[in-house]
């Protein structure tokens, strides 16, 4: 049986915290309107703040995985917690709490798109696209391209595993949309670039 497309960002896989927090930690989420999904890689941006991440190489890298946030909502007049940020929903001049993992030694499950992983894959460097995540589950869209992977440094994330156990489960099956384990590359915990 053939992968199916179906995308889900980067789900937790290992790291040293335990669950179900492992290792997230707080930062603050530029007021804009765009979505962050769980599972959504985020960037950090001149000002402090994370962004959802865009997928192209920066050379300081990524912040993290976001995996929920908090906030005063304006429509329900009341903090709200989600496994998404929508985007909107407060005022200018409030704050909006993320929280992301960005443990270096934490390594993440996500699915490769049309290109598939193959065992040559793994020790590469590659990069990812955001995709369109779902604002009814706040569930995140993003995958990994194998057609990035090579050694270029800069690449956010590293392949560190194929998925292919137990097998005919999903994302197991070699071909397109198949699961990888990777691990970060270029993450600012890593990093001693400045933004």
């Amino acid at each position: 049986m053939a992968n199916t497309n179906a995308p889900f960002g980067f789900r937790q896989y290992s790291g040293t915290g335990s669950a179900p927090t492992y290792e997230q930690i707080p930062v603050t989420i530029a007021y804009n309107a765009t979505n962050i999904f769980f599972g959504d890689p985020v960037e950090p941006d001149a000002n402090g703040y994370v962004i959802q991440g865009d997928g192209t190489t920066a050379a300081a890298g990524i912040a993290g995985i976001f995996v929920g946030c908090q906030y005063l909502s304006v429509s329900q007049k009341r903090t709200v917690w989600s496994n998404y940020w929508p985007g909107s929903d407060v005022a200018s001049s409030q704050t909006v709490t993320g929280y992301i993992i960005n443990d270096p030694n934490a390594k993440f499950l996500v699915q490769t798109g049309s290109t598939a992983a193959t065992q040559s894959t793994v020790n590469l460097n590659i990069g990812y696209v955001t995709g369109s995540g779902n604002t009814a589950n706040g569930i995140s869209a993003a995958y990994v391209d194998v057609t990035t992977a090579d050694t270029t440094a800069t690449l956010p994330f590293r392949v560190v595993g194929l998925v292919t156990q137990p097998p005919g489960s999903a994302g197991t099956e070699a071909g397109a949309y198949n699961y990888v384990v990777v691990a970060f590359n270029n993450v600012t915990t890593k990093n001693q670039t400045g933004i």
